[in-house]
């Protein structure tokens, strides 16, 4: 087994793949093929169309080149003698990217076999230390990513270090493609998108909203809980506003156009911060008030390229669960340690535990005084630290306001995902004057740490879709439980069990359809019911039903006492 990193690995994998695509279409020619979180892709302008079965042909080539353990050898030309080389061989797209090496910067090349490449490396030593590969599937990408240049064709692959992690890694892949949140939306009746709305606007049906509206009741009863208060704003604020936050400077290509009302321009909002400022900046503050705690759930709206729009997980319209702590310094130690152990709450609630902090440090290029950014960044890690998370720290990795620590879930079927975050600004408390009249009678500049648990609820429905494959626990799931009469004669027992139980605050329907038991049971299953409850003869003569639990089978006839009190435990303690 090698020991190179994955990265290393799989744009090897890349190279080889290119060198596959070179043997088998020979008018070829090549831009670029970069290792990716998940794998490696390769752009290539081809007169051949690309057709899914090509990718076993080019595969089994890739084999027989991994076979042959043919070696990466890097060599450097001078500019002039890459341009004649890349010239020679048509490789027009590779001209383009010579172009962009900075004069004075090494230009190298890797060999592989026949295949040459323009590249900085690293490479492993030879073919045969790549491991496993699979190429997956064909796409169009444009050169540079431009819509006015011509499209490329891309394929995907992905390349593990032995035969068993691409085993692991295609199973799981398996498992997602089950469990993705665009075909059950749509098989669940959760929600939809309609190009007569726009790209990227959720449209959110009555089981879709049950649920939002469930885990929001969730949300909003936890922050009361623990000392924040809630707030709303506008979805629109006039220009000077975001020219204040600097969104129109650095932002704007990420906002909707300007609208005019009363010749002034007004922007429809991507973030709630300058609006909770306003609202801070309203009076004259005194450090008796701090800290505040505000909580929004606000919805904004980014223009996002279409090509990167991905059902819940990438939109243009979402509602964030977002939060501001305004303190003093000597407070901000105990709010992180706080924000952090809430977080870790709410994501253990909806049945997540494996959850990770990245801390983020600062960038070269930063705002705010160096010891402030040491005060934050101690801050950060005691809080980590106290609450005895193992941890990673990205150098560097730190928005140009402030340090943050990001939380990494795993979910059910081991992949990883960016969630909730906690992030200092050191630029918009400078930008807006924020103030606060200390102790000592004089001003002085608040602490400002952005907060967001769940982050987009778009994106945090598509995670728990994904999460529970659809079948959502009982305190979330739309329909708790359904009533199914063996026949017609059993439907007065029926509907009164229904009511019963949904005078206890459950919420349970009834499958008066003229079929059989096996055919309801078959539709509750597929709908994700978690309660079936049958009712034949004798549970209608006795006021009992015959209940089969999702999760757990059969359970057996219960009275209704002791129905309701199994479901109440599951809902009071949510049991996922």
């Amino acid at each position: 087994m090698n020991n190179y990193p994955l990265e290393t690995i799989r744009h090897s994998a890349a190279h080889v793949m290119a060198a596959a695509v070179q043997q088998l279409y020979p008018d070829a020619k090549f831009d670029i093929g970069p290792a990716t979180e998940n794998g490696f892709y390769y752009d290539f302008d081809m007169e051949h169309r690309l057709l899914p079965e090509d990718l076993k042909a080019i595969e089994k080539a890739m084999k027989k080149l991994i076979g042959r353990k043919l070696p990466f050898e890097c060599f450097e030309l001078s500019r002039a003698e890459a341009e004649k080389m890349l010239s020679e061989a048509g490789q027009t797209y590779k001209l383009e990217r010579l172009a962009d090496i900075p004069e004075g910067a090494k230009i190298t090349f890797y060999r592989t076999g026949d295949f040459v490449d323009l590249c900085r490396g690293p490479h492993v030593s030879n073919s045969g230390d790549i491991g496993a590969v699979k190429l997956q599937s064909i796409a169009g990408s444009y050169f540079r990513g431009d819509e006015k240049n011509k499209m490329l064709q891309r394929i995907y692959g992905t390349a593990f270090a032995t035969e068993e992690e691409l085993q692991a890694y295609l199973k799981q892949l398996e498992e997602a493609a089950k469990r993705d949140h665009r075909k059950l939306g749509q098989e669940l009746d959760l929600f939809s998108f309609s190009e007569n709305v726009g790209p990227g606007l959720v449209l959110w049906h009555p089981k879709g909203a049950f649920i939002r509206n469930t885990f929001e009741t969730f949300w909003r009863e936890e922050h009361y809980k623990n000392g924040y208060q809630l707030l709303y704003t506008p979805h629109i604020g006039q220009s000077i506003l975001w020219e204040t936050s600097g969104h129109l400077d650095f932002y704007k290509e990420g906002m909707y156009s300007a609208m005019q009302i009363d010749e002034k321009d007004y922007y429809v909002k991507p973030m709630n911060c300058p609006f909770h400022i306003e609202i801070y900046q309203s009076r004259l503050r005194s450090y008796r008030e701090l800290p505040l705690r505000w909580a929004e759930l606000g919805t904004v709206y980014r223009y996002e390229k279409s090509g990167a729009l991905h059902g819940l997980l990438r939109v243009r319209g979402f509602t964030q669960d977002d939060s501001h702590i305004i303190c003093t310094p000597e407070q901000i130690e105990d709010e992180i340690a706080e924000v952090l152990r809430f977080s870790l709450y709410i994501w253990n609630c909806f049945g997540f535990k494996e959850i990770k902090p990245y801390l983020s440090t600062r960038p070269a290029k930063a705002v705010g005084e160096p010891e402030r950014w040491e005060k934050a960044l101690t801050s950060l890690e005691k809080a980590v630290k106290k609450l005895n998370l193992d941890y990673e720290v990205d150098e560097g990795g730190g928005a140009f306001y402030g340090p943050k620590i990001d939380l990494k879930v795993k979910d059910a079927i081991g992949r990883e995902w960016q969630t909730a975050t906690i992030q200092f600004d050191f630029n918009l408390p400078e930008r807006f004057d924020m103030t606060y009249i200390g102790e000592d009678g004089k001003k002085h500049r608040p602490y400002m740490v952005h907060r967001a648990l769940m982050g987009s609820l778009e994106r945090f429905f598509g995670i728990l879709i994904e999460q529970y494959a659809g079948a959502f626990p009982l305190w979330l799931a739309p329909e708790q439980a359904r009533v199914l009469p063996v026949s017609d004669k059993q439907l007065d027992a029926a509907k009164a069990l229904m009511l019963e139980l949904r005078k206890r605050g459950f919420r349970v329907e009834i499958d008066e359809q003229a079929a059989s038991l096996g055919a309801k049971i078959k539709d509750a299953r597929k709908e994700r019911i978690p309660y079936m409850l049958v009712v034949g003869e004798r549970e209608a003569a006795d006021g009992t039903a015959a209940v089969r639990n999702r999760r757990e089978g059969e359970l057996g006839v219960m009275t209704v006492d002791q129905l309701a009190e199994k479901m109440r435990f599951e809902v009071d303690n949510k049991i996922v």
